[in-house]
């Protein structure tokens, strides 16, 4: 199984903030809009904005816009790609990295 690390390191350095995680969290419930996170947040439209961007660059949010207003929810597919790799990395497998040649050498780099 081909594990895409760099996307997935780009995902989790997206969530390496409280603020985005917690628009995640937000955004767990269903779609909203940027109004709604502005007025949980207090912070300013340009800050929210960055903080968007960031989320929607890695893919892990998705926006929507509607007159003036954006409204945002996560990229399902994304959310369960990324459940799915946090599973793979955390849990022993037959086809885990350790596993690989040049990991698994007959020689025990540590004795």
């Amino acid at each position: 199984m081909s594990v895409d690390y760099t996307k997935n390191a780009g995902i989790l350095k997206a969530l390496a903030d409280p603020k985005r995680l917690m628009i995640v969290d937000m955004l767990s419930c269903g779609e909203l809009c940027a109004c709604k996170i502005l007025e949980q947040f207090k912070i300013t439209q340009p800050t929210l904005s960055h903080h968007m961007k960031i989320l929607q660059d890695c893919g892990l949010v998705r926006g929507r816009k509607e007159g003036k207003w954006i409204h945002y929810s996560l990229n399902e597919e994304v959310v369960r790609g990324l459940q799915g790799f946090l599973e793979q990395v955390t849990t022993p497998h037959d086809d885990c990295i350790c596993h690989e040649s040049s990991l698994s050498g007959e020689e025990d780099c540590c004795k």
